[in-house]
Formats: structure tokens, sequence, C-alpha cells
């Protein structure tokens, strides 16, 4: 499955074609296998998916976006990082729940889709049965979504823009909003609603994420119109706060700047005014590089 895919690959949206099996690169860069720069018990992750064990993190290298603010850039447009075969990738996994996390954390994984239905698969024939969380930008394929369906328990979107034109300026995403909320709907038709366990570890279900850019309190809140028009007032919203200048930031003199507390307030503010319920915010602090893993794998 992994070798005919690959060789003409359209896992995401660019669809660019390319023979990764043979060192072809489209627009993420990513080569034939898996690669990863890191993978730990990550305890920074919404409430509902660290918890007390901390959540089983699998940080994968490159990416089919370029965001300019990306604070991963290391990873996601450096390319650090070292392949994995589909073995090595399902004993991680392994590795990962015999260390007691709640999850098996899954991030940036769209361009693997392949490799890491695999490697889940044989991870499970060897006794995985923690949850998987599928930690991407939403800049996704249905028609690969589809492929994840009964695998993935978790879906962790992270909707970045309403608008197009800031998808494009600052993501190189073109159709960015279409596209992202299209998957998003796939997600929820596949796992629902967010089911938590006694100690309130979510088991499945989607959690949109949604990042508040400085200057762009408007675009948060048509991102927020959205989810209360198209979703039920179930699903939960982490609307975050963390942003800070990263990577090519300060090329952007509108974005070089951290986020003003009136801002994020006005952000939340707005989601109650909707009828949202659920959801995580983020404390003052969250913009700090304490939060940014070190990606030494």
């Amino acid at each position: 499955m992994t070798k005919n895919i690959l060789k003409e690959c359209k896992l995401c949206p660019f669809c660019c074609g390319v023979d990764r099996t043979k060192g072809q690169k489209g627009v993420c860069k990513a080569p034939g296998n898996a690669v990863l720069s890191k993978y730990f018990v990550h305890k920074w992750e919404e409430p509902c998916i660290s918890g007390e064990n901390g959540s089983g993190t699998v940080f994968f290298t490159h990416c089919n976006l370029k965001c300019v603010f990306c604070q991963n850039f290391k990873i996601s447009q450096e390319g650090a990082g070292r392949e994995v075969s589909i073995t090595d990738l399902a004993e991680i996994f392994l590795e990962l729940q015999q260390n007691g996390v709640n999850n098996i954390n899954l991030v940036t994984p769209t361009i693997y889709s392949v490799q890491i239905i695999e490697a889940v698969k044989l991870a499970k024939e060897k006794g995985l049965a923690l949850p998987i969380v599928w930690n991407s930008n939403a800049y996704e394929r249905v028609e690969t979504l589809k492929m994840l369906t009964g695998l993935v328990d978790v879906y962790l979107p992270d909707l970045k823009y309403f608008s197009d034109d800031l998808a494009l300026k600052y993501s190189a995403a073109p159709g960015y909003f279409d596209i992202a909320t299209q998957a998003i709907l796939e997600m929820f038709s596949q796992v629902g609603e967010p089911v938590f366990d006694g100690n309130g570890i979510i088991k499945k279900g989607l959690v949109i994420r949604h990042l508040v850019l400085p200057g762009h309190v408007e675009d948060s809140k048509k991102v927020l119109q959205w989810i209360s028009a198209n979703l039920p007032k179930g699903v939960y919203v982490s609307i975050m706060s963390q942003y800070a200048p990263y990577y090519k930031a300060k090329n952007y003199p509108e974005i070089n700047k951290t986020l003003s507390k009136k801002e994020y307030d006005e952000v939340i503010d707005y989601f109650f005014e909707l009828g949202l319920e659920n959801g995580y915010i983020q404390e003052e602090g969250a913009a700090s590089d304490e939060y940014v893993p070190d990606f030494d794998e």
C-alpha cells in the first residue's frame, strides 16, 4: 500500500504527484520513509490529552504548510530529524506505551499517513492499546482522512484561518479555509464529540485548536462562528494565546509581536457570546520558549 500511494503522492491538498519512492520531493519535501525529530512524554498539551501521565508525542519532520511564524521551524522547514522504518515507528509507539502515557500523539502526521497506518496496525498486533491522536494543521484531503477511519481515535486539528488571504500570506496554503473545514467535518464524522474516562482523559472525539494571531481578532471570531454554526456544542475548542514571532515573522511587522491580553480576552468573550460551552484557554506566559521542545532526536 505504502509504495503504491507514494509513487504518485497526493496525500495532501497540493497533490504534487511526485514519486517519493525514487527520492522525488514535493511541496513538503518529505522522502519515502517517515522522518521524525523527537518522541517523548509531553506534559504541556491540553489537560484532557496530557493529564498527569503525559502524552506519548511523536514529532514528524517536514510539513505541507510554510507558516512564517512556526515555532517548530527547525523540523517543519529546516528538516531536522532522522528517517525511520515502519517497524521502528511501531516500536516507538510501544515504547511510549510502556512509559505509561495516555495516548500516542502524532504531530504533523499527514504527509506520512500511509507509513503511520502500517505502523499503527503493526503496533496493535504487538499490544498497542492506547488512543491515537491525529495532531494536524487541518490542510488535509478528505480522501486521505477516510483511510484513517477506525485507526484514529482523537482528531486535534488546528483551524488556523478564516481568510484565505491570510492563509496564503502566512502559510502559503491556497484555499485553506474550505479545505480545512471539509477535513474537520470528516474528522467529526469519524469520531464525534469527545468522550472522556473517569480521570478526564479523552478517549475519542474531536478537539479543535485555534491560535489567535496579533492584529487578527476578527479572523479568529469568524473561525469561531463557523465552529458554532457547523458543529454541535459538545465539541471542544482550544483557544491558544501562545503566539510568538518565531522564524520569519520579523519580516511581517503586523505579527512581529506577541498577542496582547486585550486581544485574547476579546476572542474568549466572543466564544461565550456564540454560546460555545466547552474548551480550553491558556494562561498568560504561554508564549515562552520554555514550552517549545528541544528537537534533539
